[in-house]
């Protein structure tokens, strides 16, 4: 192999670049002795632009100690395409054994709503929550957790580009939010969270607990069916 000629001009960039180096290096020794402080700091990669291959690269999370108890890893299902985005706060036990959103009895009471206006979870809807693991005993999400898994939900909305965002429950409600207000001031208001309208109503496992409030909800699914058809 043919020695490689280095013309004049280059040899002397070389030789500027490795005495600015050891120059550096004598500094750095001057600071803080024979150690050498690098900045090794990674940024980190781009949240993926394709919904599924998102999912698979979050599913292995571990920013907050909910990974530690998790069961599943619950990112969410329904149409990527949707209009209509409902958000929880959390999975619950059922949830985190299946790894799917709303399952059990308040699950079916949600897809007995949805079907009311016309749709399902697969049908123009996407259904999540804004934490992906399970709370121990099923607590409100902590502040620390929120911070943590909010990047992904933004993220997975930024996908999904809904036409409109509803809130299930209280929790939910106020932590997307930021709003310390009852459930009551709340529902028949438009909000918006990154510049999607949101409407707030109650969480199933609610309805189920006091059906009475099942009216209240139906009005407002009355208006999210007609809101989306507009």
């Amino acid at each position: 192999m043919k020695e490689k000629w280095i013309g004049k001009k280059q040899k002397n960039q070389l030789t500027k670049n490795l005495n600015a180096k050891k120059e550096y290096l004598l500094q750095n020794q001057e600071l803080f002795g024979k150690e050498i402080f690098l900045d090794i700091t990674q940024k980190s990669p781009p949240f993926s632009n394709q919904l599924n291959t998102f999912e698979k690269n979050i599913c292995n999370c571990e920013k907050c100690d909910l990974h530690k108890s998790r069961t599943n890893f619950v990112f969410g299902e329904g149409d990527k395409n949707a209009s209509l985005l409902l958000i929880g706060e959390a999975p619950g036990a059922q949830e985190d054994l299946e790894g799917r959103p709303f399952v059990g009895r308040s699950g079916k009471l949600l897809d007995k709503i949805l079907k009311a206006i016309d749709r399902d979870r697969f049908n123009d809807t996407y259904i999540c929550n804004i934490l992906k693991c399970r709370p121990p005993e099923n607590r409100n999400p902590s502040l620390s957790e929120v911070d943590k898994c909010k990047p992904y939900l933004n993220h997975q909305i930024k996908l999904i580009n809904p036409r409109l965002i509803v809130t299930l429950g209280l929790v939910a409600a106020s932590t997307l939010l930021g709003k310390d207000s009852s459930l009551k001031d709340m529902r028949n208001n438009i909000f918006y969270y990154m510049d999607y309208p949101v409407i707030v109503t109650y969480h199933p496992a609610f309805l189920l607990r006091s059906p009475s409030f099942k009216k209240n909800a139906w009005e407002d699914f009355k208006r999210i069916r007609d809101y989306i058809k507009d």
